[in-house]
């Protein structure tokens, strides 16, 4: 019948009653039920929900495991979310987990980086010396956590500066050569 062979493009062996049960080498099957029957399909690409698996005899399309997941790159992880989810470490929650957020326009969560608190401002210095200049610099810096170091993640400023003025003269009578 004509309706059958539009649902066996593609095939190198097609039912009747359940579509393509073997496709051509380049193609994957695509089985999907309804009820308590199968129906195959042969395709270029595999549909949202689904990925492509090649293999020796036959190559499939396997559906991901998470009702969740567009897109998977294999039964367990989930290369994109449906609308309303969010993705990170290749699962779908429907919020952020707790210590990430939403990278800005995407459905994507990263953790944040938490660092820790200031260390004191260090001493006034001018090239490397404590004393015989006017104005001077003095820093301050914050570690990060060794988890948020190895994940790559962005992190708010980790080093501060600032303009401070010295002591004019150096102990013991040094002063710094005009010039």
């Amino acid at each position: 019948s004509a309706g059958l062979l539009e649902n066996c493009t593609g095939c190198v062996l097609c039912s009747e009653d359940n579509g393509c049960i073997t496709c051509h080498h380049r193609l994957f099957l695509l089985i999907w039920r309804d009820g308590i029957r199968q129906y195959g399909m042969c395709v270029h690409t595999c549909p949202p929900g689904y990925f492509g698996v090649r293999g020796l005899e036959v190559n499939r399309c396997t559906k991901c495991r998470s009702p969740s997941c567009e897109s998977c790159f294999s039964r367990d992880f989930c290369m994109k979310c449906k609308d309303k989810f969010y993705l990170y470490k290749g699962q779908c929650f429907r919020q952020c987990p707790p210590g990430t957020a939403a990278q800005p326009g995407t459905r994507e969560c990263q953790e944040s980086c938490e660092p820790g608190p200031w260390s004191e401002w260090s001493a006034c210095t001018h090239e490397s010396r404590t004393c015989g200049c006017k104005w001077g610099v003095e820093t301050r810096v914050r570690e990060v956590p060794e988890a948020a170091r190895e994940e790559g993640t962005a992190c708010p400023a980790l080093l501060e500066t600032r303009r401070c003025r010295m002591k004019k003269h150096c102990p013991g009578g040094e002063h710094r050569a005009a010039g």
